[in-house]
């Protein structure tokens, strides 16, 4: 079904048939078509790779940055322009590897992001190669003996630093994947959605059948404030729980706290630039 977000002109999706990364666009257009959003109010952010792609398949603004820098540009976009709705969407080695160090200081700061990652647990984009959420024992071109470290744990990272919002979807199901961005979406600060995607090049061990054998719903019984019961969900490997893992809602948004809100509420573009006082200021550190 045609959408605000789609093109009006045929593009060139360069993904596998049978990508996972396909379901989880179909999943944020419909999010945001059921939203309502102004094309025009939403952004869209990644790094590098074959998830980071998904911005050019949507039509609002976007911005591609370096490998694994989404988040310090979600974070200045949303903090100059609080009334964007600005998505960073990237995969599990942008993210949680080259992006790691921004991942765990965006979750501290409090951005008022969605962060979409697509978790693949393969690095695809470069030919197979284990990412920080491959499991152990799984071969690759340069593991040949298998992979040895422990998988990186993202939900149990965010609920440890008290994230706002932390949940896991599956792409295959693009109904409930919609449900739970929509909640990350409208949730106020920053908001991780970890989503379990197929690779079907390069990763035959978590296929879609792998993922419908080894997660599970959380049940509506289930108390997502309750840090402690979020922390040891986080840790289940056995099955994978999905569904919203973990809501905060003590904390303020990064750009609520800055100065610059604090006397003039008005967006960074629609205020005038006053050149006399930075000319004092860059001669008053002049020596």
């Amino acid at each position: 079904m045609a959408s605000l977000y789609d093109f009006d002109h045929e593009i060139d999706i360069a993904w596998c048939r049978g990508c996972g990364n396909f379901r989880i666009l179909a999943s944020l257009k419909n999010t945001l078509s059921e939203l309502e959003l102004d094309p025009d109010t939403v952004v869209l952010v990644s790094g590098i790779g074959q998830a980071a792609k998904t911005p050019q398949y949507l039509d609002v603004h976007y911005f591609n940055g370096l490998h694994g820098r989404s988040l310090p540009a979600a974070t200045a976009i949303k903090a100059s322009n609080r009334g964007l709705t600005v998505i960073a969407e990237s995969g599990d080695g942008d993210t949680y590897g080259e992006g790691g160090n921004h991942f765990i200081h965006a979750i501290r700061r409090n951005p008022g992001i969605t962060n979409i990652v697509h978790n693949n647990m393969v690095y695809a984009l470069t030919k197979g190669q284990a990412s920080p959420t491959t499991r152990v024992g799984f071969v690759t071109p340069v593991q040949p003996q298998g992979v040895t470290e422990e998988a990186f744990n993202p939900l149990a990272v965010a609920v440890s630093l008290n994230a706002p919002f932390v949940a896991r979807a599956y792409a295959g199901d693009e109904e409930q994947t919609s449900e739970i961005l929509k909640k990350a979406i409208t949730h106020k600060g920053y908001a991780l959605v970890d989503i379990f995607q197929p690779c079907v090049t390069y990763n035959k061990v978590n296929t879609y059948q792998w993922y419908k054998e080894n997660t599970y719903y959380l049940g509506e019984d289930y108390d997502p404030c309750d840090r402690p019961a979020a922390f040891a969900k986080a840790l289940e490997t056995g099955k994978y729980p999905l569904g919203v893992i973990y809501i905060n809602d003590d904390r303020p948004a990064f750009e609520d706290t800055l100065d610059a809100y604090m006397h003039d509420t008005r967006p960074l573009y629609e205020r005038t630039i006053d050149l006399d006082g930075i000319k004092r200021l860059m001669d008053s550190l002049r020596t």
